[in-house]
């Protein structure tokens, strides 16, 4: 099973409490990266965290949560090898995955009820990468980090 890093803000702590018991019960290994309370934190920090982890490999997947998720992907996409992606149903967790290569799902604790949320990491979790004609767009995003660091 892949190993999973997550971290939320406090506006995503809630959820990421719900998640890890999930993550926990089906078997991932997980690393809680933070925060602990809903007491106020800079997202960015979290999202640095665990985007850093798999960047590294010390995590195969990584989920972010914060108010709305948009913040946490921003930030993890300033990480080079990050392809984090904001996902408010299944279809968009598995799209992500199979076109995308997403290794980062991120999510919003204030727009995403429990269910729903656990619905769509576990279409995260469960999709893979499709390769094919999506492997070269994937290049194309990759190149492009390449060229922002020279």
């Amino acid at each position: 099973m892949e190993r999973i890093a997550i971290g939320a803000d406090h506006a995503g702590f809630a959820l990421k409490e719900e998640i890890v018991r999930f993550l926990q019960a089906s078997g991932y290994p997980v690393e809680d990266m933070g925060t602990q309370s809903d007491e106020s934190v800079d997202y960015p920090d979290y999202a640095v965290r665990v985007s850093r982890a798999v960047a590294t490999r010390q995590a195969d997947l990584g989920i972010l949560i914060c108010g709305t998720g948009i913040g946490m992907s921003i930030t993890a996409n300033k990480v080079k090898g990050i392809r984090a992606a904001v996902a408010t149903n299944g279809y968009m967790a598995r799209m992500a995955r199979e076109h995308n290569d997403a290794n980062i799902l991120c999510l919003g604790g204030r727009v995403l009820g429990a269910g729903l949320a656990l619905d769509i990491v576990q279409a995260f979790l469960q999709s893979r990468f499709a390769g094919g004609r999506h492997t070269d767009r994937v290049h194309k995003i990759q190149a492009l980090e390449q060229a922002s660091t020279t």
